[in-house]
Order: C-alpha cells, then sequence, then structure tokens
C-alpha cells in the first residue's frame, strides 16, 4: 500500500501530465497522447482559435478538490445542457486523473464523490464569460490523514498572530541612534 505521500505525488504527477499540448502526439518525449477532454484539444495547436480551458487539483485533508476553468459565449451558456457539459468535463478529468495515476504509478486511484458540483458563470463582456466549477473527491487509500476541523485552525491562527505580537519590542531598541522619534 502507498503512502500519503506517494498518493499524492502520483496525483500532482497525473495532473501535470495534462498541459497544454499534452494531446498532440508530436509534441511528446514518449511518443503518447494524452487527451484530456478539454475544449482545448480541438483542433490544431497553433493554426487554431484557442479556447481557454484547464483545470487544478487541491488537497483539503483526504480529499481532492478538482477546480476547472474556462471561457464561453453567452449564447452557449443560455443553453440548456450547459451545466451537464461542464459536469461532464469535471468527470472526463476525473477519468483521466484515474487513467493517467495508473500509467504513472501501477495502482489504481479510487475517487468518490463528496458533496454536488458547484458552477459559478461570471460575465466578462457581452460576448463572453468566465465559467469556475469544482468538486470534491475522497481519495480512496487515505486513512492516515485527519480532516481539517475548522475551530481548531482559527484558534491555531489566532495563537501565532498572538505569539507574533507579544514578541515585539515595547518602544525603541537599544541600538537606535536616533533621538526623539
Amino acid at each position: 500500500m502507498a503512502s500519503v505521500y506517494e498518493i499524492i505525488q502520483g496525483i500532482n504527477q497525473a495532473a501535470a501530465n495534462a498541459y497544454d499540448g499534452s494531446h498532440a502526439e508530436e509534441l511528446q518525449a514518449d511518443g503518447r497522447a494524452r487527451v484530456v477532454g478539454l475544449d482545448r484539444e480541438d483542433g490544431h495547436y497553433i493554426n487554431d482559435r484557442r479556447v481557454m480551458d484547464g483545470f487544478n487539483v487541491v488537497f483539503h485533508g483526504p480529499l481532492l478538490r478538482i477546480k476547472y476553468q474556462s471561457e464561453a459565449r453567452i449564447k452557449d451558456v443560455k443553453n440548456n445542457g450547459f451545466e451537464d457539459d461542464i459536469i461532464s468535463k469535471l468527470k472526463d478529468i476525473v477519468k483521466f486523473l484515474k487513467k493517467e495515476y495508473k500509467a504513472i504509478t501501477g495502482d489504481t486511484l479510487t475517487l468518490t464523490l463528496e458533496g454536488e458540483h458547484h458552477i459559478l458563470v461570471q460575465r466578462m463582456s457581452n460576448y463572453r464569460t468566465d465559467v469556475q466549477a469544482h468538486c470534491d473527491y475522497r481519495i480512496g487509500g487515505l486513512k492516515e490523514v485527519d480532516p481539517i476541523d475548522p475551530d481548531q485552525k482559527a484558534a491555531t491562527e489566532d495563537n501565532a498572530v498572538r505569539n507574533f505580537l507579544d514578541q515585539a519590542a515595547k518602544g525603541r531598541p537599544s541600538n537606535d541612534t536616533r533621538k526623539g522619534k
């Protein structure tokens, strides 16, 4: 069984292998195309109009948060299946991460959906919008990691700030040569 560090390192490497251009065989050192399912993979990487989209992974204790960001036209946002398209992109990303993790480590990655998908669409102009979506997944095999308690985190931060302020000198330091200020 892999350690927590090895699991997180494998997930990070799987996400890093989805860089822009990884879908083209001619741009790969190993000659293996890595198709994630993002919109930027459609068309030629130099000649065609590029679509800005990508994803990121963030760890919150035993949870993996997958963040997806894209630009969309306003007329596309008004379509009935827009939310389903975004959710399917997130599912494609999960499928890619599992497949790439298996290729890197030889172990399987288990991700269980926690909660629901969150999608935020913001207008940038009369033509374009910014789409941000995320969902949380519980990582299988992480038994040594405890979830973060928000009350404990706040108390720790308060103590750290208080300790820092207590270290402040009361008045001027002894080697200060300025007078009166």
